[in-house]
């Protein structure tokens, strides 16, 4: 289920953000972006802080084998990009 919010709520800066991201990869912006830019200051900037310290924090695992584990997860929930 997509809301539409997240489509078309945006602030500006966000907005042009997502057009020159949708404009350089010529697909569609994935939805978890456009969440994580969707109201920053109550969601999307704690939870990329989560994100990139889990994937790229001190570990006995490589950044590379940690995107595997990530990607390989995401198949196996049929989480689409």
């Amino acid at each position: 289920m997509r809301l539409p919010r997240l489509e078309h709520h945006h602030r500006l800066r966000d907005r042009l953000l997502i057009k020159v991201i949708g404009v350089v990869s010529r697909r569609r912006v994935p939805d978890v972006i456009r969440t994580l830019l969707y109201r920053r200051d109550f969601f999307g900037d704690a939870f990329s802080e989560l994100t990139q310290g889990s994937l790229r924090g001190a570990s006995a695992w490589t950044v590379g084998e940690r995107e595997l584990f990530a990607s390989f997860t995401a198949r196996l929930e049929a989480c689409h990009f």
